[in-house]
């Protein structure tokens, strides 16, 4: 039997590839190309004849393997890997800690002024982090804080933030001061999702706030857990901006202080383009390895205890 069905004409057909087109070149430009161009140099080394001098003493050669191997052997690669990590360990559970906390606040029907809270809340990430690193920065300083200016006052101590330990707190706090309103927004609209009907029936057994914020509430927004867990452990690993700024402010944070830092250093400060090349896509397929870990480690979890 022929279709009674009106085939769609043939410009409505393509109308939403018109539509994708855009974003599509976009992220050819700016994200495809860039991660071939990258892949590219990461195999591919300069060999220097004679002196170095002359138009042909450099020539671009094939390297295979060397560039990743150099990398992955590199001392200042590792310890930076660790300072970050170590830095994780801080900013991670303390900032979506905050944000569970205040989103389960402004959650609560006793609460006063939500607008005004939610966006005083929310305001740190709007602000570029390289400004908040200057701003924390000088905070940071003895010689300008007015935080030091008070513990003088005081006769407390005074400690040097910028320095040693404590650089470690500094710096993880400026990143959960900057991102827990973000992670807080997330949390907070998938409460707001959640049926009335469960909170009324949670009432009807004789729940607390408390328990129901425990056994109703948390467990509902695993979900919006996972995928804020997630974002922060990319941006823990991609930790740039806040140590580059701190650092002329202090001899404590090197060159070398996290991986995206050594990589800059090495092409732009040395310029090996190449083996920063390696470094880079390294860092890149270590962060995309421990995410699609921990994201399936999550799902299986999920299941598992739907099957209960």
């Amino acid at each position: 039997m022929k279709s009674t069905a009106r085939r769609r004409p043939y410009g409505v057909r393509r109308a939403p590839y018109g539509f994708l087109l855009p974003a599509a070149i976009l992220f050819a430009l700016f994200f495809a190309l860039p991660i071939g161009y990258a892949l590219h140099l990461s195999f591919r080394k300069v060999r220097v004849s004679g002196l170095g001098l002359g138009s042909g003493a450099r020539t671009e050669v094939w390297a295979g393997l060397e560039n990743y191997t150099d990398a992955l052997s590199d001392g200042e690669l590792l310890d930076g890997t660790l300072r970050v990590l170590g830095y994780g360990c801080v900013v991670v559970p303390v900032m979506l800690g905050l944000a569970l906390l205040f989103a389960l606040m402004l959650d609560s029907e006793k609460v006063r002024l939500a607008p005004f809270t939610r966006l005083a809340i929310f305001l740190p990430y709007a602000v570029p982090g390289v400004v908040a690193a200057l701003l924390w920065g000088f905070l940071y300083l003895p010689d300008v804080s007015p935080f030091y200016f008070v513990l003088d006052r005081l006769g407390l101590p005074q400690p040097d933030l910028l320095d040693g330990g404590p650089l470690y707190l500094a710096l993880s706090n400026i990143a959960v001061w900057g991102g827990t309103g973000f992670n807080m927004i997330v949390i907070y609209t998938s409460l707001r999702a959640i049926p009335a009907e469960v909170y009324e029936a949670a009432k009807l057994d004789g729940a607390t706030p408390l328990q129901t914020a425990l056994r109703i509430k948390i467990p509902m927004v695993a979900p919006s857990l996972v995928l804020t867990f997630f974002f922060s452990i990319i941006a823990t690993l991609q930790v740039f901006n806040e140590p580059t700024t701190l650092k002329p402010l202090t001899n404590s944070v090197s060159t070398t202080w996290s991986p995206l830092m050594k990589v800059y250093r090495d092409a732009f400060g040395e310029g090996d383009i190449h083996g920063a090349a390696a470094q880079a896509v390294i860092i890149a397929v270590a962060t995309l390895l421990l995410s699609f870990g921990f994201l399936r480690a999550a799902n299986r979890r999920q299941k598992q205890e739907a099957a209960r």
